[in-house]
């Protein structure tokens, strides 16, 4: 017998945004042949007069990705104003949907509010929980308030799961039981993401065969270094004019970023390709002789992983779970909002010689080991909550990969 799960989740693609949450939709996906799964997503809906300063985007309502049952909905919410209720709201707005369908076990992904929420209703309703941080969820909290409803909601949950240890630390040092919370790394599809020919790819993305290309995969928001990664750039492109810069991925900061690539005489060098799709971001990690992730904080950041899968170095900053990614054998560690130190990195990698075969073996994880992973975390909080008498119990059938 199937164990039915519904994922709670706000980080999920939505037509204005196909590559939003990729590591979520592809877990769901490994998950879904182990599991009945069914997505739910819940998004904050502003009014006009009353706009978030980030980029905030609307879903349709009618919208499931391919391969996976979804549903989302809109629940009111101010920016700023309403953030210490926007978990008991949520939730009032989620409940149906989890009736509708009641599931053996509520799946979360993003602490608040919708983390609370996930608790708050699967406790009304007697089912079990398991929420889980993805990143900027522990690693940033923009008031009191938030940290201290994200720790009640973990503390009520039955088990928590975060994408790194350095997450799983964070959780235990807001006094979450070190017994309560797991780690379930991300994994990789080694179909898409491999060691790749270089000169082919550069071909067929009209990169110049002796370019020094420096790779920004992600959201282009300050938060991401993406002003460091310009400005190192800018101080080697004297010496260096095989130097090249591209960057894959939308955001606020893109327009920003091509106005000032034109003032500083650099637009030539510098390219702004927009968001693509997983196979896109594997053809331009084959191009690229190194990728760059220059982060304030970062969870378990996909890129890293794919760009190692692809046998690329990475140059990232020394924060969240980039350190259990990269050693010295397959890329530099700088510390992060240091533009210079960033402009030497990036000239060692390029005067280096890497065995990109050792870098491409070092990651070997894939979602379907991920998504079993989950799934014995969702049996666990079956049988936690069967013993305490809140569940009665039932065998849940481990099926295999």
């Amino acid at each position: 017998m199937r164990m039915k799960v519904t994922l709670v989740t706000p980080i999920f693609p939505i037509p204005a945004q196909p590559y939003r949450g990729h590591s979520e939709y592809e877990i769901v996906l490994a998950l879904s042949k182990r599991a009945d799964v069914n997505v739910i997503c819940p998004f904050p809906r502003y009014p006009k007069w009353f706009q978030p300063r980030y980029d905030h985007r609307h879903p349709d309502l009618s919208y499931s990705p391919p391969g996976v049952s979804t549903r989302y909905f809109e629940y009111p919410a101010l920016p700023g104003v309403t953030r210490c209720i926007n978990g008991l709201v949520c939730a009032k707005y989620l409940e149906p949907y989890v009736r509708e369908n009641p599931p053996d076990v509520v799946c979360n992904f993003w602490l608040y509010p919708e983390g609370y929420a996930s608790v708050a209703v699967a406790a009304k309703l007697g089912i079990p929980v398991v929420v889980g941080s993805i990143g900027s969820d522990l690693n940033r909290f923009v008031d009191p308030v938030s940290r201290w409803l994200t720790k009640r909601g973990m503390k009520r949950a039955n088990v928590v799961v975060t994408k790194s240890e350095h997450l799983r630390q964070r959780a235990i040092d807001m006094g979450i039981s070190a017994s309560k919370v797991r780690t379930i790394r991300n994994g990789c599809n080694p179909s898409v993401f491999h060691l790749a020919d270089r000169g082919a790819a550069r071909a067929q993305l009209a990169v110049d065969a002796k370019a020094e290309l420096v790779l920004f995969v992600g959201r282009l928001d300050t938060a991401k270094g993406i002003e460091e990664l310009l400005e190192a750039f800018k101080l080697l492109a004297d010496r260096r004019p095989n130097l090249q810069l591209a960057f894959v991925g939308d955001g606020p900061g893109g327009v920003h970023l091509r106005s000032k690539a034109r003032h500083l005489g650099l637009e030539d060098r510098i390219t702004l390709n927009g968001a693509c799709s997983s196979p896109g971001v594997a053809q331009w990690l084959a191009a690229a002789n190194v990728l760059a992730l220059p982060s304030y904080n970062e969870g378990y950041p996909n890129v890293v992983i794919e760009a190692l899968s692809c046998g690329r170095p990475v140059i990232a900053t020394n924060v969240g779970g980039i350190l259990e990614l990269v050693n010295e054998e397959s890329g530099i560690l700088i510390v992060p909002r240091d533009s210079r130190a960033l402009a030497v990195a990036i000239e060692k990698a390029m005067d280096r010689r890497w065995d990109e075969h050792s870098i491409s073996e070092q990651f070997r994880r894939s979602w379907d080991e991920a998504a079993e992973e989950l799934l014995r975390i969702c049996e666990l909080a079956m049988q936690q909550r069967s013993e305490k008498g809140h569940l009665p119990a039932k065998p849940v059938a481990v099926l295999s990969r």
